[in-house]
């Protein structure tokens, strides 16, 4: 997916400018300008925050111009998953086409070395997850935890966080967020 195209159209057809959406997301209109000239590789809580200008969630995002079933599914295999990841970390969303979803479970992947970015997510909710794989260091405040195989957390998405992976193997975990703003 071309996301700095698919961000143009979008706002186009919200009949905005860079300038003003770039207002109504809180951020620079010069980011709104290099994310549609893919420039730069927005980072999903970038992006989010860009969307939420809109108002657009990350799914409504990446799933322009899929068509959806009608029926509620219940069996997702692998290769329907959604990925709503930035190119770095892997963010596949378990069941995407779900009416009226009330959470995003997703499978998330983070190899050695990346983050969700500088800036600490924050968001209305609640989250939490286990680890399945690897290591994974966790802010949420200013309290730093490093998670490993088996352990999970839980905790308000209003308070901010951020998640890294420094260690030298790839971290796999499950997670849940509500409401459903992925």
């Amino acid at each position: 997916m071309d996301i700095g195209a698919s961000l143009k159209t979008v706002r186009k057809i919200k009949g905005l400018s860079q300038r003003e959406l770039a207002k109504r997301a809180g951020v620079t209109n010069s980011t709104i300008s290099m994310i549609e000239k893919n420039s730069v590789s927005p980072s999903v809580s970038s992006l989010k925050k860009v969307l939420s200008g809109l108002p657009m969630s990350l799914v409504d995002f990446f799933s322009m111009g899929e068509s959806g079933d009608s029926e509620a599914k219940v069996v997702y295999r692998s290769d329907e998953l959604l990925d709503i990841g930035d190119g770095n970390l892997d963010y596949k969303l378990i069941g995407r086409d779900y009416p009226n979803r009330a959470m995003s479970v997703m499978s998330e992947t983070y190899p050695p070395g990346s983050d969700t970015g500088l800036e600490m997510l924050k968001h209305e909710g609640e989250e939490a997850a286990m680890v399945i794989h690897g290591k994974l260091e966790l802010t949420v405040g200013e309290e730093v935890f490093v998670l490993e195989a088996g352990d999970s957390y839980y905790f308000n998405s209003e308070s901010p966080h951020r998640f890294r992976n420094p260690f030298d193997e790839e971290c796999r975990i499950v997670s849940a967020t509500t409401p459903a703003n992925f």
